[in-house]
């Protein structure tokens, strides 16, 4: 097997001296409804072995299927977010193949007529904008999961039909990535329009996202592709990044030794770190194709467009374009805010209160993101509202607490979900901004560090840091620090 620094300076070679790589994605993610596609039975992720399934969702004889209103919007909304051409008349087909966790020997999915077509996503690889273009968006059903017992000798597998049915998105782009940062930022960027727009859940874990990757090279400067090989069982977009580097270095050792490329269809062995025949590629006429009979076709008139175009939110990319242009935000700040909806909604909403978005960005991208990775909570339902964070912010400009103690505050704001000043008064927190009580505890550090006192009027400026820790910690740090430094330089000045 290839060692990491092996695998890298091999493709080194191979996209810099003589082959481009070609890289297409196609993303299955399951849509975040209650129910399945054509039936009732819950998508529930979690639940005992088929125990969410009916007849209609097990492809008994004499069922008929019923679409979701919700699923199809879901997917239509996906289709409008990346720019596609809407098909203002589409259906369903049958796409007819034999596995056993497909119970009905076909899946209901969209051949014909594609929801969306020729759109595109934006993205930024390495500081730049880059345009992917997108095949196809449509709608189609999952199928069932098979379970494979772990024991040795083991010449049987078992099946949940849990799965099935549960509506999958799957969005197909065109060949357009040649390296493995725009692969890696295509699949960021997608995921975050998904949970953006809360179609998706997006859980890798959970298989409610996948990715396949479809690889070809070709000399570099020619404009045919090569054939193409489809990459399937990618758990995570790590496992994605290893499968392209690793193709891309088997296929460039067969053409340098002559050999062709089979259009085929691979596995990856997450554990060898390699990629396995599984099948020839299929063409479209080995589906066999036809019209699904039992759902009719589905119109989509321009008020229903127009709702659906209505509902989409701001994307991420236009929002972190608009955080560092409107508030002066850096590149990477902006683009950490805007990695959970959740934190760019936090921080828009703090900045409606407060003109104050570096400050904001610093305690949310800092105080924030620490407290909820150490308390393992859920940054979905933080108790912490944009309103007290905007609070404690003007607290802290007024000089009521200092930026050490407002750490503290802070971080049982986050988990008791209590008002800065509640807080501030009910720990005696406020800061000391009493002359008097400063200058005696000034006077104490004086006495009690002679030599420091030496060194200050020696030239040996840090001392005064020193000096001014001395009186913060003999305060429990609720000394107004302005006033400490400006009082112990009257007071030791040269």
């Amino acid at each position: 097997m290839l060692s990491v620094p092996s695998v890298a300076i091999k493709l080194l070679k191979v996209v810099n001296m003589e082959y481009e790589v070609v890289i297409g994605l196609e993303t299955h993610a399951e849509l975040a409804t209650i129910t399945k596609l054509f039936c009732g039975c819950s998508t529930k992720f979690g639940a005992e072995p088929n125990t969410h399934v009916c007849p209609i969702c097990l492809g008994m004889p004499g069922v008929l299927p019923v679409m979701s209103k919700k699923a199809f919007e879901y997917a239509l909304k996906a289709a409008v977010a990346l720019n596609c051409e809407i098909n203002r008349f589409t259906n369903f087909d049958r796409k007819s193949y034999y596995y056993p966790d497909l119970p009905k020997n076909y899946q209901i999915s969209q051949n014909y007529y594609n929801l969306g077509v020729d759109g595109y996503m934006n993205m930024s690889v390495n500081g730049s904008i880059k345009k992917v273009r997108i095949h196809n968006v449509h709608l189609e059903e999952e199928a069932g999961k098979l379970i494979h017992p772990e024991e040795t000798g083991a010449d049987y597998s078992l099946v949940d039909f849990n799965r099935a049915g549960v509506p999958l998105l799957e969005i197909v782009s065109y060949p357009d990535m040649r390296t493995v940062d725009e692969v890696e930022s295509y699949m960021q960027t997608l995921r975050k329009i998904l949970l953006y727009t809360e179609i998706s859940d997006c859980k890798m874990q959970e298989g409610s996202l996948r990715f396949e990757a479809s690889i070809s090279l070709r000399k570099k400067g020619s404009e045919k592709l090569g054939n193409r090989v489809e990459i399937k069982n990618l758990n995570s977009m790590k496992s994605v990044i290893k499968a392209i580097e690793y193709e891309a270095i088997r296929q460039s050792e067969l053409l340098d030794r002559g050999e062709t490329i089979d259009r085929e269809t691979r596995l990856w062995d997450e554990v060898g770190e390699k990629s396995q025949r599984m099948r020839s590629k299929e063409e479209s006429q080995d589906y066999r194709y036809f019209p699904e009979p039992d759902l009719l076709p589905v119109m989509i008139d321009e008020k229903w467009l127009s709702e659906i175009k209505n509902s989409i939110p701001e994307l991420p990319l236009d929002r972190k374009q608009r955080f560092v242009k409107t508030f002066n935000l850096s590149d990477y700040d902006a683009g950490v805010l805007i990695e959970e909806k959740v934190l760019a909604d936090f921080f828009d909403e703090c900045v409606k209160i407060l003109d104050r978005p570096k400050a904001f960005c610093n305690w949310i991208t800092n105080d924030l993101l620490r407290e909820v990775k150490d308390r393992k909570l859920d940054i979905n339902s933080l108790l912490i509202k944009p309103k007290q964070l905007a609070s404690l912010v003007e607290i802290i400009e007024k000089g009521t607490i200092s930026s050490t103690i407002a750490k503290e505050v802070f971080s049982e704001m986050v988990q008791t979900g209590n008002e800065p000043q509640k807080i501030i008064e009910g720990k005696g927190l406020a800061q000391i901004s009493d002359e008097g009580l400063i200058e005696s505890v000034i006077d104490k550090v004086i006495a009690g560090n002679p030599s420091v006192i030496e060194d200050y009027k020696k030239g040996k400026k840090n001392a005064l840091a020193f000096l001014v820790g001395q009186v913060m910690k003999e305060t429990k740090g609720k000394a107004n620090p302005k006033m400490v430094n400006e009082m112990l330089i009257k007071k030791v000045g040269v």
